[in-house]
C-alpha cells in the first residue's frame, strides 16, 4: 500500500471507528459570545472532585484520575476501557480498546506500565489511588466499545482500590448501546435523544436511567434529589484558549449553581465522548445528561470542558491513544502528568478552586 493509500485509510477509521457518529440537525450550539469570559474563580471546595466521563471521555477521565488521584475523590466512566489500553498506538485502540479482534489487553503489560509509571513520578502514588470511589458503567449491547471491555476497567480497578466491595460499583444494562444512558424528563427535546438499544446521534441514550444519579451517588455518598422544573442555576461559555493544549476548542462550558458564585461548592468534570461536543451536537449533552440537576442541588460546580475536529481527530475525541503528542514523541505521553490534555484539564480544575482574588 503506498503512503497517500495509508494516510486515507487511516483516516477513514479514525472517522469511522472512533466516532459516536455526528449528530444532524440536532439542536444549535449556545448563543455565541464575541469574546467569551475568562473561567472564572470560584473557590470550589478541593476536597470533593469528581471526574466522570463517555467513550473518550471515559478514558480520559480515567487518564486524569491515575495521574492525580490525590485530587480526586471519585471517578465516574461510561462506555470505555481500562487505563492505558491503547498505549500510544492507534492500532491497539482500534484492535483492544474498542473492538478486540485483537484480543482483550495484557492486564500484566498494562500493570507494567503503570509500575513503570509510577517509578518516573508520571502518576499519582498508589495510596492515593487506592482511596478512590470508583464507578463503572457499560451498556451489554456497545457496538462501539465491546463491553467485555468495561469489565476489564472494572477488574483493574479491583486490583487497586483498598476495599473493592466499598469503594467500586460495576453497573452494565442489558439492552444498552454506546453513550450515556439518560432518563428524560418532560423538557428534554425528542431530537436530543438517541436510541438505548441502538445509540447514534446525540448518544444520549433513552434508557429511562437516570446514570448522572447513579454515578454521583455512588461516588459523593447520599445526595438531594433534584427539583422539579427549577433550573437552580446557570450555563456559561468560558474562554478554554487559555488552557492551550492540542485537540482543545476555543470554548468551553460550566454550571453554575446559584449561590456558588461565592465559593465553597464541590465540583464535577463532565468529559463529553467523539462526535458529543458543542461543535457537532450543540447544547445536548450539556443540558440534558442529567448532571446540572443533580449539581444545582448539591452545590456542585459542573465544568464542561470541549474538544475540537481536526484532521488527525475528525470526531472530536479527547487524547486516549496518543494523536496530540505522537507527532513528535515515539511513547506519547498522553496518559500521564506530562500529557498536553491532561495538564490542560488540571489547569482548568485548579483555576475553579482558586480564591476570586488569587491572581
Amino acid at each position: 500500500m503506498n503512503d497517500l493509500a495509508t494516510i486515507n485509510t487511516t483516516r477513514c477509521l479514525l472517522a469511522a471507528c472512533l466516532s459516536l457518529s455526528v449528530g444532524l440537525g440536532l439542536a444549535s450550539p449556545l448563543a455565541a459570545q464575541p469574546t467569551p469570559d475568562a473561567l472564572p474563580r470560584l473557590a470550589v471546595d478541593p476536597g470533593d472532585t469528581s471526574v466522570l466521563g463517555v467513550s473518550s471521555g471515559g478514558y480520559m477521565a480515567t487518564q486524569l484520575a491515575v495521574a492525580w488521584p490525590e485530587r480526586f475523590t471519585g471517578l465516574g466512566v461510561l462506555s470505555a476501557g481500562p487505563w492505558a489500553c491503547a498505549r500510544g498506538s492507534l492500532g491497539l485502540a482500534l484492535g483492544q480498546c474498542m473492538g478486540t479482534h485483537k484480543g482483550l489487553p495484557d492486564p500484566t503489560e498494562l500493570a507494567d506500565r503503570y509500575r513503570d509509571y509510577r517509578q518516573r513520578g508520571l502518576v499519582g502514588e498508589a495510596e492515593a489511588l487506592d482511596d478512590l470511589r470508583v464507578f463503572v458503567w457499560h451498556g451489554g449491547q456497545d457496538n462501539v466499545v465491546d463491553p467485555s471491555l468495561g469489565s476489564a476497567l472494572a477488574e483493574q480497578f479491583h486490583g487497586w482500590l483498598a476495599s473493592p466491595g466499598d469503594q467500586l460499583r460495576f453497573m452494565e444494562s442489558e439492552e444498552a448501546g454506546h453513550g450515556w444512558p439518560v432518563a428524560a424528563g418532560a423538557d428534554t427535546p425528542v431530537q436530543s435523544l438517541a436510541d438505548c438499544h441502538s445509540g447514534g446521534g446525540t448518544h444520549l441514550l433513552a434508557c429511562d436511567l437516570d446514570i448522572a444519579g447513579e454515578a454521583l451517588g455512588w461516588l459523593h455518598g447520599e445526595l438531594a434529589s433534584p427539583r422539579a422544573g427549577e433550573a437552580g442555576g446557570r450555563l456559561v461559555a468560558f474562554d478554554q484558549s487559555d488552557f492551550d493544549a492540542r485537540g482543545l476548542g476555543d470554548t468551553g462550558y460550566l454550571f453554575v449553581p446559584e449561590g456558588c458564585e461565592a465559593g465553597g461548592c464541590d465540583l464535577s468534570v463532565a468529559l463529553h465522548g467523539c462526535a458529543m461536543n458543542v461543535e457537532q451536537i450543540g447544547e445536548a449533552f450539556l443540558r440534558h445528561s442529567g448532571l446540572n440537576a443533580w449539581a444545582a442541588s448539591n452545590r456542585r460546580v459542573v465544568l464542561y470542558p470541549q474538544t475540537e475536529t481536526s484532521l488527525p481527530n475528525p470526531q472530536g475525541c479527547w487524547d486516549w491513544w496518543g494523536f496530540a503528542e505522537s507527532a513528535w514523541q515515539l511513547d506519547p505521553m498522553h496518559d500521564t502528568r506530562q500529557g498536553n490534555q491532561t495538564g490542560a484539564l488540571m489547569t482548568m480544575i485548579e483555576r475553579l478552586q482558586a480564591s476570586p482574588d488569587e491572581r
